[in-house]
């Protein structure tokens, strides 16, 4: 067989190859992997006011868990998107969930706080798991979009079912980490829960998700990988130190990291402009919908992630000890966190409907001024339980409209061979605006921190959440600007 004679076939084989796995198996392993990825994410929450004493740590470091978390992602995500796109995204999946499943057994291990930031670090690289998952799904949906046209309709219900899946394993992570540091008589014992999760998941989806068929060859860019985890975390790694001891915002050591992240994330952008197969393709950027669609990611996730460790900490505090809080215990703190959760992944839900009835543009906004809504709710309202709880799900409903628009905005930008670099942008984005929210809420509440206390005074919290207010209704104003791409070829025919 000529080389031409084996092209001309590639594409009729293709499609059997990807189909070869029932599309129940699929959906319900990809399910499975979210969910394991939102029970890593989730089941700290209820620990963290335990935690304070159990490893001698104040409410301000444990800020440290977010960003060392993240800034993992950082580093983990753009790589991993562009060798599942490469090299099969099954099969990087599978390494990338063993990466999780060490970190999660260091977790469970750890006894002190330094092995709990090691096993923190290993666990961020679930950053990898949405964009290889979507690789998978959109890889199904190719002959659809070859042929019934109903490609994107079914990639948009994958990506809402993602979400809510990964927002459901967050609220089981809350729940089922809550019930054991009840149960069992060991202040460690419900670290456990991530591992047990992602071992699972493992071992169920190792013979059942499909190997990705279309491949569109090509290498890793190491060299500008490398240049952007040293630019991002140097600059993330300032902002989360800066205006603590030592780091003061004018001191020459801050400076200096802040200077050096700035300069190597420029000499990134010259070096993925000179770059035949460019990381991430920086020219994207010269899209306005990709802009807007970027910009809005940064300032949801800012509150969404900003806040991850500040909430459950005033939930758990006595108001008898300390003259606020809820005074909830690990179980009840979890069970309090699910109206923010139920009501995220209900968003994630009805967005592809309520973007069919209202435009993205409108998605977009209408999610941000959710968020706002409820966070200035939470602002006024924190000195009772059930409103403060209601204010969390209203940030939850937002939240989970932009969790499914933006996503899917960022996956429908690029071609079907860079599916995964596309989803894994958008993840990176994600982890630099939780970043940027860990590091302000992290200095708001090291500065509010009186000197010897593990609690910081109320007004960390009321500055914490009028911070996250503003920010979100600065992406309420961004999300006006969004317009959606006009349809071309047979899009457009439709």
């Amino acid at each position: 067989m000529t080389h031409t004679d084996a092209a001309q076939d590639a594409p009729t084989r293709r499609p059997a190859a990807v189909r070869a796995t029932p599309a129940t198996a699929v959906i319900a392993s990809v399910a499975l992997v979210e969910l394991s990825s939102g029970i890593t994410q989730g089941f700290l929450s209820p620990l963290l006011r335990g935690l304070t004493e159990t490893l001698k740590v104040s409410a301000a470091d444990l800020n440290w868990i977010s960003i060392a978390n993240l800034l993992a992602s950082v580093a983990f995500t753009p790589v991993l998107s562009r060798m599942g796109d490469l090299y099969g995204h099954r099969r990087v999946l599978r390494w990338n969930l063993a990466i999780v499943l060490l970190g999660s057994l260091l977790v469970g291990l750890s006894r002190s706080f330094g092995t709990l930031l090691a096993g923190q670090i290993l666990q961020g690289a679930f950053a990898g798991f949405f964009p290889l998952l979507v690789g998978i799904l959109r890889n199904r949906t190719r002959a659809a979009d070859d042929g019934d046209g109903d490609g994107g309709g079914e990639s948009r219900r994958g990506i809402s079912l993602m979400v809510a899946a990964l927002v459901g394993g967050i609220a089981l992570g809350l729940v089922a980490s809550g019930f054991v540091a009840k149960a069992v008589d060991s202040p460690t014992a419900a670290l456990w829960v991530p591992a047990v999760a992602t071992g699972i998941a493992l071992a169920v989806t190792w013979p059942l998700l499909p190997e990705s068929a279309h491949r569109p060859g090509g290498r890793i860019d190491w060299a500008g990988g490398v240049l952007l985890c040293l630019g991002l975390v140097a600059l993330m790694l300032g902002l989360g130190l800066g205006g603590t001891p030592g780091w003061e915002w004018t001191s020459a050591r801050t400076l200096a990291v802040l200077t050096g992240g700035v300069l190597v994330t420029a000499l990134w952008v010259a070096v993925e402009l000179r770059t035949a197969e460019p990381m991430i393709d920086v020219r994207m950027f010269r899209h306005r919908g990709v802009v807007i669609v970027s910009l809005v990611t940064l300032t949801f996730t800012f509150g969404m992630i900003g806040l991850q460790v500040a909430n459950p900490v005033f939930m758990g505090t006595s108001p008898a000890e300390h003259g606020y809080g809820l005074g909830l215990d690990p179980f009840a703190t979890g069970l309090a966190m699910l109206p923010n959760m139920l009501a995220l992944a209900l968003g994630a839900l009805l967005a592809p409907a309520v973007a069919a009835a209202i435009t993205d543009r409108l998605t977009l906004v209408s999610g941000s001024l959710l968020m706002a809504a409820g966070y200035l709710i939470s602002l006024t309202c924190h000195a009772h339980e059930a409103p403060f709880l209601a204010g969390t799900a209203v940030a939850g409903l937002g939240t989970g409209f932009l969790q499914h628009s933006t996503r899917t905005l960022a996956v429908e930008s690029v071609p079907h061979e860079r599916t995964s670099v596309g989803s894994g942008i958008n993840e990176l984005l994600i982890n630099v605006g939780g970043s940027i929210g860990a590091a302000a809420v992290l200095t708001v509440f090291a500065a509010r921190t009186p000197a010897g206390q593990a609690l910081p005074e109320l007004s960390a919290y009321t500055v914490s959440w009028t911070l996250c207010t503003a920010v979100a209704l600065a992406g309420a104003a961004l999300g006006l600007l969004y317009r959606s791409p006009r349809p071309t070829g047979r899009a457009a025919a439709r």
